[in-house]
């Protein structure tokens, strides 16, 4: 089993986003018993919250209810024991490899790296609302399809 996990600051917008989108066309190419999907923050502000509303919304309109997920923050264990730990930006990443060990900085990535056809390398925070949550959305979904056709 191929094991994914997405990382944002608060696991409220980007991230929870990330985990539907990906977890949708993972199931559509039916490859959801290889492929385990979870997300996580690098900070521990929204733990036990659920999603955005706003994020909520816009994955919602797009098909994908993320309601249902719950907000944790990333742990050392997480780092050994995911096989792709994608980074919505720069800060997080910068955080998620002051965490690891050596041998785990391997495995974690900025997110868009997946997606190199948009020319763009973070996935920016919506939550104060300087880019739109559809923008996210899609920057999302143009990653998840090159993460899956990686993966594949």
């Amino acid at each position: 089993m191929i094991k994914i996990l997405f990382v944002c600051m608060g696991n409220i917008c980007r991230s929870p986003t990330a985990e539907g989108v990906f977890s949708n066309l993972v199931h559509q190419a039916r490859l959801s018993e290889q492929i385990y999907i979870d997300s996580a923050g690098t900070h521990n502000y929204n733990i036990g919250g659920a999603p955005d509303l706003r994020s909520q919304a816009t994955a919602l309109q797009h098909g994908i209810n993320i309601s249902q997920l719950t907000a944790r923050q990333v742990t050392a264990d997480d780092l050994a024991d995911f096989d792709y730990i994608l980074a919505m930006d720069r800060s997080n990443l910068q955080v998620l490899h002051s965490l690891c060990n050596p041998e785990d900085k391997p495995k974690i990535h900025l997110f868009l790296s997946f997606a190199p056809e948009l020319n763009v390398q973070e996935v920016p925070d919506p939550y104060e609302g300087k880019e739109g949550f559809e923008h996210v959305f899609n920057l999302i979904e143009a990653g998840s399809k090159g993460l899956l056709t990686e993966i594949s």
